[in-house]
């Protein structure tokens, strides 16, 4: 089934990977806006749910965070983390940099204590205001499924035909470590081909990757939910669990949701 968020603001949910996490969506309500076109995307493919819908604005993305951030006060409940995710790459919002500035400001005032995660692509981070923006954040969680143009090709289909793995580990090198790495891992067939990054040698070179760029913490996931390509199939638990022991091998944290 798919996920599609019909709200500016959802939950907390409880995240497999963050907690307690209070969701924002800034794309459109009945749509989805993304710069990949992931075959795994619990959101579906772009082509499916496509929209004319207008994207919040930051005033409203406002009012809406601290309508929810009140109840919350009341209510005595305390989320981990609020998290940009929702149907597509939040980045993509052109007052992205905004109103990140009023998510922090609204978080210092309600609760303190609780982190401000954004998923993203990492597509975006050549623009500076993005950049920007991901460095204030508590948690820039940025995607790599990696370390083979092709494969990353075929499991994330980016929509510019410039994308490069190389160049998506050069934007992350600009965080000097300070950002967390998510990685999916599946098995499959999709479009006649067959689509696997947990072979040796796709691990081997995914590990050499983050030996570079050494971020504080990795992620490493499979699928949870119903997927928009038909033939993919779950890494195995174990396997999750021996790709961290070798990245904990490297000194990283990580993080295994089977």
């Amino acid at each position: 089934m798919t996920i599609l968020f019909h709200e500016i603001v959802y939950g907390p949910v409880q995240s497999r990977r963050l907690g307690s996490s209070l969701g924002v969506n800034l794309l459109p309500y009945d749509g989805k806006l993304c710069s990949f076109d992931c075959i795994y995307c619990e959101c579906g493919f772009n082509r499916d749910f496509r929209t004319k819908t207008k994207l919040p604005d930051r005033e409203n993305v406002r009012a809406a965070i601290e309508d929810k951030l009140q109840q919350l006060q009341k209510e005595g409940v305390t989320p981990d983390v609020i998290t940009f995710a929702g149907n597509g790459e939040p980045t993509m919002h052109p007052e992205f940099a905004g109103i990140i500035d009023d998510t922090l400001e609204l978080r210092d005032r309600y609760f303190p204590s609780t982190k401000i995660s954004v998923l993203s692509n990492g597509l975006h981070l050549n623009k500076k205001e993005v950049l920007d923006a991901m460095k204030k954040v508590d948690n820039p969680i940025l995607k790599l499924d990696s370390a083979f143009d092709e494969t990353a090709r075929r499991i994330d289909r980016p929509n510019a035909a410039s994308y490069s793995v190389s160049q998506q580990v050069e934007r992350y090198r600009l965080f000097q470590g300070d950002f967390v790495l998510q990685s999916m891992f599946l098995r499959g067939r999709f479009e006649g081909k067959v689509i696997d990054n947990t072979t040796e040698e796709e691990i081997s070179a995914w590990l050499g990757l983050v030996r570079t760029l050494r971020p504080r913490e990795v992620m490493i996931y499979t699928i949870d939910r119903e997927t928009p390509a038909r033939e993919l199939e779950k890494a195995p638990l174990e396997l999750l669990q021996k790709i961290a022991e070798r990245v904990g091998e490297l000194g990283v944290k990580t993080i295994v949701a089977g």
